[in-house]
């Protein structure tokens, strides 16, 4: 449940408009909700800033339209992440202001409006076109999360001038997300180039001895760039979360 949607509450309670029992039966579900098949954390956006983020992956169209509709019955924006087109087809008619974004794998709505927390700007860095749809998922849940957020797609360290032409654009950014695959050597190169946090994300791009991001993510441990940080292979939204919990302003 939103924050707002709680104050609302305390409010109408003390205006008189009211009740003690109707406000606990508005309440009842705090701090989670048991579907069955879930069990929804109402409380997350009161704890943390932002509602739980459901993991479409691995999930039946029928649960996560149940997981989907507690959400949207508690006030809030939702975010399901690794859904794929399937999917995203036939739940997206089921909810009215569904929104599928085909290109970052992933199935919003949003019942109120984003407010703006971050303090600058992140901007979400991929090293190929391969690499767009974990960098897309990145940007998409920075910008739920109150970012002003900009891309820089394709410029990888094969053609190293695609990104020492856009220096201007690292500089403004206040956090840098680095999504790549094959051998993962954008970060360290972003690294050395900038001073503000740095977070790399591997992917499971590249050919066999890629061995599905695990060449990726081993070189991003190990990159000699101070101010690297790494996330799981593919893990788009954990950097974008991390991300805006470095640029957010605290109430």
């Amino acid at each position: 449940m939103h924050s707002s949607a709680i104050e609302k509450i305390l409010k109408e309670v003390s205006d008189g408009t009211v009740d003690v029992a109707q406000a606990l039966q508005r309440l009842k579900h705090l701090p989670f909700e048991d579907l069955g098949c879930a069990t929804v954390d109402h409380h997350r956006s009161l704890r943390q800033g932002f509602p739980e983020v459901i993991f479409g992956q691995g999930k039946s169209v029928a649960q996560m339209q149940t997981i989907i509709t507690a959400l949207v019955e508690k006030g809030s924006n939702v975010l399901a992440t690794r859904v794929n087109a399937a999917k995203g087809k036939k739940l997206a008619p089921l909810f009215p202001a569904a929104i599928y974004h085909a290109d970052a794998r992933a199935l919003t709505i949003e019942q109120h409006p984003v407010k703006m927390r971050g303090k600058g700007k992140v901007l979400v860095v991929c090293a190929g076109t391969s690499d767009i749809p974990v960098a897309a998922e990145a940007v998409l849940t920075a910008q739920l999360m109150g970012n002003e957020v900009e891309k820089l797609y394709d410029v990888g360290v094969a053609g190293l001038h695609r990104l020492l032409a856009r220096k201007a654009l690292l500089a403004e950014a206040a956090v840098i997300i680095v999504v790549a695959g094959m051998e993962g050597a954008l970060p360290s190169v972003v690294g050395g180039l900038v001073d503000k946090p740095v977070i790399a994300v591997p992917t499971s791009v590249g050919y066999g001895a890629a061995f599905g991001g695990v060449a990726a993510l081993l070189g991003m441990l190990n990159s000699c760039a101070a101010g690297v940080t790494v996330v799981n292979i593919n893990n788009g939204f954990g950097a974008a979360y991390a991300a805006s919990l470095m640029n957010r302003i605290h109430a």
